[in-house]
Parts: structure tokens; sequence; C-alpha cells
């Protein structure tokens, strides 16, 4: 689940390659190339330095150090879509053109949705990022993700529902706001509650007149789904008007920097965790703390940390035979950063444990228990191509 974002530019810094981020820059002969298009700017640029910096510890951990598959390096290519559907496309198409075989990123859900097909089309490994959105899964043969989708978050609120009936699910516009009105319906409503739901314009800032529409319709608990800078705003214009005490209300923990935005009431809320920093602690959590240049891992470092260790086994595999790639991704378990993963064969979803928290601090979260990967697995979707 994405929630507030605080924009930060991220710099492209090449990988164990002369690359330096630009799709233009010539390569190594023999090495192995990689693709990486996602925000490095635009709104969602926090989420996509994360990313990077997990992708770039997840190699180093993957490979032993050594950056390369066998005698091959591993040379990495960062591409900026700004979180704009059309730019990853164009940055995409002009990878591919260039004979890459290996693409990641996709901090946006929009952009994985658009960036999906074309990997289809064309026959190359894509391994999408933090974008959440469920229709991602089950995308076609060439797609698959790294982080967890909306449907495993509201698995994971599911708990919080109680004897209660009325959910209402408070999202943006977008494709993100709608999977996670899908997946609460889909759950919650499935198990007996009555679903309704608010779409929140992206150009607005005013929410006080939402928060009074959530305050009226009375429900058992609310289910708010983010993303965005507005975050702060919202979260004070649902605590001004009274939601935040007067109702159950359900959200994700998003990275550390949004915490205090969620003002004097963010103690009310029930938290769920994609992740956070010492969510769980093993070999892989350890490295990606070493290579965060920070200390300090936050939501989407894991995200970028599994998909390098997805695309360097699938490239041990089989450097150069994407269909190769494919079926030594299907199925395949490993451990990483949140614990173990796996990916389902039939529909590419990843599997995998999600957490509970609260918030006891403007920069203070503790525990509050883990849902199994079984317990948080989503229905298989039909694969598309």
């Amino acid at each position: 689940m994405k929630y507030s974002r605080i924009p930060a530019a991220l710099a492209a810094v090449a990988l164990l390659t002369s690359a330096c981020g630009s799709p233009q820059a010539a390569t190594t002969d023999g090495a192995i190339r990689v693709g990486i298009v996602y925000s490095q700017s635009g709104p969602l640029a926090t989420y996509g330095a994360q990313y990077a910096e997990g992708f770039k510890a997840g190699l180093s951990y993957a490979t032993g150090g050594s950056g390369k598959i066998g005698d091959r390096a591993v040379e990495v290519t960062y591409a900026d879509d700004a979180g704009d559907p059309v730019k990853a496309v164009a940055a995409a198409k002009d990878l591919i053109g260039k004979g890459y075989k290996v693409l990641g990123g996709s901090t946006s859900s929009g952009v994985a949705l658009q960036v999906a097909p074309l990997a289809a089309e064309n026959k190359v490994l894509f391994v999408s990022g933090p974008a959440a959105s469920d229709a991602i899964t089950g995308a076609n043969k060439y797609t698959f993700r790294s982080g967890r989708q909306s449907y495993q978050d509201v698995l994971t609120a599911k708990s919080y529902l109680g004897d209660g009936k009325k959910v209402l699910v408070f999202a943006p516009d977008s494709a993100f706001g709608k999977s996670n009105v899908d997946a609460v319906t889909a759950v919650l409503g499935g198990a007996g509650a009555t679903v309704t739901s608010i779409a929140v314009p992206a150009t607005a800032t005013d929410f006080t007149p939402f928060a009074s529409q959530i305050k009226s319709a009375a429900p058992d608990l609310v289910f708010v789904a983010w993303a965005g800078t507005t975050a702060g705003a919202m979260w004070q214009a649902l605590d001004q008007q009274g939601v935040l005490s007067s109702t159950k209300v359900v959200t994700g923990l998003d990275i550390r920097a949004s915490w205090a935005g969620f003002g004097a009431g963010g103690t009310k809320l029930n938290l769920l965790a994609h992740y956070f920093d010492g969510a769980a602690d093993n070999a892989a959590y350890q490295a990606l703390k070493a290579g965060v240049p920070s200390g300090k891992t936050d939501l989407f470092h894991p995200d970028g940390f599994a998909a390098a260790q997805m695309i360097v086994h699938a490239l041990q595999t089989s450097p150069d035979d994407v269909d190769k790639m494919v079926a030594a991704l299907e199925g395949h378990s490993f451990d990483s950063v949140k614990g173990k993963l796996t990916i389902r064969p039939e529909d590419h979803a990843l599997l995998q444990p999600m957490f509970q928290a609260k918030l006891t601090g403007a920069d203070a979260v503790s525990a509050a228990g883990t849902v199994t990967a079984e317990d948080a697995t989503p229905p298989a979707a039909t694969m598309k191509g």
C-alpha cells in the first residue's frame, strides 16, 4: 500500500558500470545488461531512491560481492520515468531497442501496467518494483513483481474488522486506489461486510469535505490507502473532523520520513506494514542495512533487494535466454529481507510475510504482529498472456 511520499531527488548512480544512469551510455563487451526504469524524480522519488539503494545492495549480496554472473559483469543502466507511464514506456523501448533483455523498476502502479504488456510484446523479463496494483500479478508470463500487492495489505487488515459490517475505503482516484477498493471488496466484502468507497481526485488539497463524508457514513472501519505528498493534510483533516476518534481507522505504515505526517492522531491508527526497519532480522537484512548509506532500512528497500536477487537467479540460470529465465523464477523460493519469499508459478504473485505495527512516537514504531505468507496469500489470478 502506498501512503504519503516526500519526494527527494535521486541522482542516478552507476552500479558496477559506467552507465551513470543514462540509457545512452556505452556498455562493456560481454557484459549482461539490466535496465532499471523507475522514479528518480517526480512524486514517488523517495520510494524510487529506496528501491535503487536496495537493488544495489541486493545485487552485491546475490553475486557474493562480485557483481558478476560467471565471468560476465552485470551492467546496470538507470532511467528516470518521473512516475509518468509515457516516459516509462519510452525509456523501456529505448533499452529494449539497445538489446536489453531484463528490465526492473516501476515505482508506480500506472507505470507498471504500461510496461508489462511491452515486456510481453518484446519477450523481455520485467520485474516490477514497489507498484502495488493487483493487476500486475498475472499480467503475462514475462512480468514478475518484487514487492507486495494490494490484496496482501487487505488480508493483513482483515483481522481488524472484528464484528463490524460497514467498511469504507478512502483512497485516491488512481489505479492504485482502485486496486485497493477491489481488494477490500473481495476480502472484507467476501467476509460479509458492506464495502463503500470515496475516491479522492489527485488534485485535491482540501480534505475537510471528504473527512465530513466519512463521518456522515458512520462506518465500523475505514481503510485508508494513500499515495502522494498530501498525506499530512489528509490525516490532519481526518483527525480534526473526528474521524480517527469516532471509528476504527486502518492504514499502512509508510516510509519513516512520513510518520510525523500522521500528526497527533498517529497513535490512534491500526497500522499494516509491508516492512519497517527491524521487522525481520536475517542475513539479507544485515546485508541491506550495511549497504544503505543512512544505515537505516525503510519501506521499499526490500523491494529493490528482492528484485536484484530474482534477476541474479534468472541470469545464473540462463544469461541470454529469457524464456529460461522465466522458467527459473516460476516457483522459486528464496530468503530475503522480509523472510522467505516464493514466486507462485501460475500467476507470479510474490508470497511473503506481512507485519502489523503501532506508532509510538513521531519517529518510533513497535511491532504488533506478523502475518504469515500463507495467511497473506492472494487468490490466484489468471495469466493473461
